[in-house]
């Protein structure tokens, strides 16, 4: 009896050794520690903007991400598509109520939500593709957009035959302004005589009509090359590229293929890098607040790989371009990011 007894107060106090042992020590604010968020299965919800998620560009680069994770990490993933701006704050909502570990808001529409839904659920993790977002809670992935804009503005300026290259964005924003004048600067250090068409901004990121219209009519001006960035709208500008026999220009997912050899090269910006890295940051106990940059040397921005142009393009352009992006990522070359940095860089030359 007495052996039995002693054995019961063993094992009573092995009890409570392991339940001192298993209470998490409190993170510090906006970061997570390796044994709280490894220990169960994580639920990753992802909201969608109104591109949807077979968009060919930033939504599905993004899906592409959480994918990966669930395969990789065995995460639980969770996306929500969005029909309309009005949805992004009622999706946003309807993850954090399914206690999702993190929430990811794709795109800067979704920034006036995530603010608002962000403030109201300090518990939650929260990140956000291109916006600005200053919470405890909440991480910006941003990119330097006008560094990959610039190498496919130089392979414009290298490739353009009439002299003329035009711009077709998606709504008249600082962000796209960085692949306008990214793109610009880039095809005046190929080709300083380089005519650049008055850019058209179609007001949309899904009008896919309205983008066609707007690049078939630089097609029509003279320009025979035509960057996009404009989500799914930009699909327009491929079409139009395929149908007048001129050259578009694909972003943020290899758009190469979806018109072969109309498709001159994509600015691939890895949205899939960035949220599957977000995750495996949470995974790993490595997750924190702030911003993370996204640039030509991390390999955040860059191009396709002209499966399809490189014999439009040219061995020697291409040979140009490598010193290009070193030059880039030294620092010789600064990129501008909006008319006026963009201006003055011109007036200096």
């Amino acid at each position: 009896m007495g052996h039995r007894i002693w054995a019961l107060g063993v094992a009573a106090l092995a009890a409570v050794v392991m339940v001192a042992g298993c209470s998490p020590t409190a993170p510090e604010p906006g970061k997570t520690t390796g044994t709280t968020e490894t220990a169960k299965k994580l639920k990753i919800g992802v909201v969608f903007d109104k591109g949807g998620i077979n968009d060919k560009s930033f939504n599905e680069s993004a899906k592409a991400g959480l994918d990966r994770a669930a395969k990789e990490l065995g995460i639980e993933a969770m996306p929500v598509e969005s029909h309309s701006d009005s949805d992004y704050e009622a999706n946003l909502e309807a993850l954090v109520d399914k206690k999702c570990d993190l929430v990811i808001a794709i795109g800067i529409t979704m920034q006036t939500a995530l603010q608002r839904i962000a403030k109201e659920h300090p518990e939650t993790k929260f990140a956000i593709v291109d916006g600005s977002v200053k919470e405890n809670n909440v991480r910006e992935l941003l990119f330097k957009e006008e560094e990959g804009s610039y190498l496919v503005g130089y392979i414009a300026g290298k490739t353009s035959k009439t002299g003329k290259i035009g711009f077709v964005g998606g709504m008249k924003l600082p962000l796209i302004e960085k692949f306008e004048y990214g793109y610009y600067a880039g095809a005046k250090a190929a080709n300083p005589q380089i005519q650049t068409l008055a850019s058209k901004y179609v007001g949309s990121w899904d009008n896919v009509d309205a983008a066609k219209t707007a690049a078939t009519v630089l097609f029509n001006d003279g320009a025979d090359v035509v960057y996009h960035a404009a989500g799914l709208a930009g699909l327009g500008v491929i079409r139009a590229a395929q149908e007048t026999g001129h050259f578009a220009i694909g972003v943020d997912s290899d758009q190469d293929s979806i018109a072969q050899g109309s498709v001159l090269t994509s600015m691939v910006k890895r949205v899939d890098e960035a949220v599957f890295q977000t995750i495996k940051d949470l995974k790993e106990g490595a997750w924190s607040a702030g911003s993370k940059l996204y640039d030509l040397k991390a390999g955040g921005v860059g191009t396709s790989a002209f499966t399809y142009t490189k014999d439009k393009i040219g061995a020697e352009t291409l040979a140009q371009l490598e010193e290009v992006k070193k030059k880039i990522v030294s620092g010789e070359t600064k990129v501008p990011i909006d008319k006026a940095s963009f201006d003055a860089l011109t007036a200096a030359k």
